[in-house]
């Protein structure tokens, strides 16, 4: 900025504070100062008196959110809710006195009125930070209205400008250009939000083809309220070939992974591989998933926990999806029972306890088969079908054990367990209850520790054995 342009600013400011001074002089406009001040206090008396009553009546009212909002943001600003109307008595009091119309009194009101309804207003936006972003910048653009303070200020910010290049960037543009992004960024949310809601409603569109849609359309209205912003500000559009060059260069160097992730999502939403409602296992991760999103997969396990996958480790890596073609899975459980059973009688047992299980599928006949002669058991495995595997596959597996652990019981089978058999063959000491020591002896010196699978049969014939002692 040349020295030329900063004198006339400033020679501007000392004329416009000469004036306010003289302005504020009058005793005029001590009155009006000092009647403003008793509609404050006025405002204040009449907030602690209807306090209460006021309270109690807004509990009464049960309406829509939005409107609920509203109604509270009114409630907590009663104090200008009062005082604005003390200011627009004192303007009627004014206009009737037939007299010259005080300035003071007329612009405090239209300030106060204004800051009012865009404050309460405001309120529908729900993010807090938001609405006192829109209440702050609109008051001001409003207060530099009401005092005919806009073509000043607009000015000075212009002449607050920088030259680069063939294009001029002032102060004004920029906050223009933040205004109008903003805005229509904020109408391209409302708009993406409300057409992402229909297209989820239609029944005719797969789960995963509706967040394509629905993330497409909020893309392109992104894009397009960029663009809308940017010329309406008059900005060359044609300037965003060096930004689009930028943008290259920083997706070769940094942003390779957030590229690949978006368009892996593209591609899992178009090839249908997985959808929301989905139960999957990726790597040590069991659980269903919750949402598709442009950058990762919501996925929420048994225990509570919501794992935010990125998409690309759905396409690198191998992803079981328990419900990809249909609901339908299998498990298995193995098990062992002694070699005095009857392995006809057990797989008939073991089927029927299986089936009476409430959660295994009554159209998939479950089998069960002898698959090999274990150490001391005979080895079978149940095979049985479920078509809710959200609900959890460990539990499912606990309670066809315990349905087989019942009746097994009941039907006096046998299940082996582990046992250790130790055999002494070292000269052995043994105190009886009298204190009298008896020994017996051994010709051989060692000691053989053998490992077995004993059952009912087993526990006879080591109590026969009077040289054996049990762990």
């Amino acid at each position: 900025m040349d020295p030329a342009t900063l004198t006339r600013i400033g020679a501007q400011a000392r004329d416009w504070i000469n004036s306010v001074l003289h302005f504020f002089y009058q005793p005029s406009t001590l009155a009006q100062i000092a009647a403003v001040a008793g509609c404050v206090l006025v405002a204040v008396l009449l907030d602690r008196l209807t306090r209460s009553s006021i309270d109690a009546q807004a509990r009464k009212i049960r309406a829509a959110p939005s409107l609920l909002r509203i109604i509270a943001a009114l409630r907590r600003r009663m104090k200008l809710v009062f005082f604005v109307l003390c200011v627009w008595l004192l303007t009627l009091a004014d206009s009737a006195a037939g007299g010259p119309q005080s300035s003071i009194i007329s612009i405090v009101f239209k300030l106060s009125l204004a800051y009012l309804v865009i404050s309460v207003g405001s309120r529908i936006v729900r993010n807090r930070l938001a609405a006192r972003i829109i209440t702050v910048t609109a008051w001001v653009v409003a207060a530099l209205s009401i005092m005919d303070l806009t073509e000043p200020v607009s000015k000075a910010l212009d002449a607050t400008g920088v030259q680069i290049g063939g294009s001029r960037i002032s102060a004004l543009l920029v906050i223009k250009a933040v205004i109008v992004l903003v805005v229509t960024l904020w109408l391209a949310s409302v708009i993406g939000n409300f057409l992402d809601t229909r297209v989820k409603r239609s029944e005719e569109l797969t789960p995963a083809l509706r967040v394509l849609i629905g993330k497409l359309l909020k893309v392109t209205l992104v894009l397009v309220a960029c663009v809308v912003a940017l010329a309406a500000v008059g900005v060359d559009l044609t300037a965003l070939t060096v930004l689009s060059g930028a943008l290259g260069v920083g997706l070769g160097f940094g942003l390779q992974k957030v590229v690949s992730n978006f368009i892996s999502g593209i591609i899992i939403l178009t090839d249908r591989s997985i959808k929301p409602g989905d139960t999957i296992s990726l790597g040590d991760t069991f659980g269903w998933i919750r949402e598709l999103r442009a950058r990762f997969v919501s996925v929420i396990t048994r225990d509570g926990k919501e794992y935010l996958i990125p998409n690309e480790d759905f396409i690198t890596n191998q992803v079981i999806n328990w419900s990809f073609s249909n609901d339908l899975v299998r498990i298995d459980v193995t098990f062992g029972v002694s070699y005095d059973s009857d392995p006809h009688d057990v797989i008939r047992i073991a089927k029927e306890a299986t089936t009476s299980v409430a959660r295994v599928v009554s159209d998939k006949p479950v089998v069960c088969w002898l698959t090999g002669f274990g150490d001391s058991s005979l080895d079978f495995v149940v095979r049985f079908w479920i078509r809710d595997p959200p609900a959890g596959l460990t539990n499912v597996k606990g309670e066809v054990l315990l349905a087989l652990w019942d009746a097994f019981k009941a039907n006096e089978i046998g299940i082996p367990f582990p046992h250790r058999e130790i055999i002494m063959r070292t000269p052995v000491t043994l105190a009886g209850k009298g204190g009298e020591a008896t020994a017996s002896s051994v010709p051989e010196e060692s000691v053989e520790t053998r490992k077995a699978h004993v059952g009912a049969s087993g526990e006879a014939s080591r109590a026969a054995d009077p040289t054996s002692a049990a762990e």
